[in-house]
């Protein structure tokens, strides 16, 4: 292994290091800011794990092969010790940025949602029903005028048919209709 190759590889293992912090951060930052369920931490840790070791895997196979040395742990650790004491604040600012972003986003999406969708839509529910009511109360409005209007026909076609009425013997079933009739006739014009 040439001189060039390990300090490529350390540099690659610095880089990883830096980005196993980062991910530390972030992950830490927004477990706390979602509040995560205790149960999920260790599989947050597990995925954490998985993910760096991935990453420093497949750096490690692009440096140089898959060789295994000890200025590999020794890149890591610098990387690691360097993200911590210079980067990691920042990291933590920028990460609280950016969910105070997609917070504000979301909240302004809402909001834009709720202003020019469902409040017209509310709106407009409710101007159909006040018009339903009022077409209701004008044909109840009209069906009693009309029940007015017909009351003194019914007097006469009744007065007219009384004499009608007692030649012919009517079935008992057709009496009680009538009769039912008639009741619901009294009903409606006695109010």
């Amino acid at each position: 292994m040439t001189l060039h190759v390990q300090f490529y590889t350390l540099l690659m293992m610095f880089l990883s290091g830096a980005a196993m912090g980062t991910m530390y951060d972030v992950l830490r930052v927004l477990s706390g800011k979602l509040r995560l369920p205790r149960w999920s931490i260790p599989i947050t840790d597990g995925l954490y794990w998985i993910v760096a070791t991935i990453l420093v895997f497949r750096l490690l196979m692009h440096s140089n092969d898959g060789q295994i040395r000890i200025f590999v742990f020794l890149g890591m650790g610098i990387g690691i010790c360097f993200y911590f004491a210079f980067l990691s604040t920042w990291v933590i600012r920028l990460t609280l940025l950016l969910i105070k972003t997609v917070i504000a986003l979301y909240r302004f999406l809402y909001r834009t949602v709720e202003i020019l969708l469902i409040k017209p839509i509310i709106a407009l529910y409710k101007l159909v029903l006040i018009i339903l009511g009022f077409l209701a109360a004008v044909a109840i409005f009209l069906y009693k005028i009309v029940l007015q209007l017909l009351y003194p026909m019914w007097r006469l076609f009744l007065w007219m048919t009384r004499p009608v009425r007692k030649w012919f013997v009517i079935p008992a079933w057709l009496k009680r209709l009538w009769d039912k009739t008639k009741a619901i006739f009294r009903r409606l014009f006695s109010k």
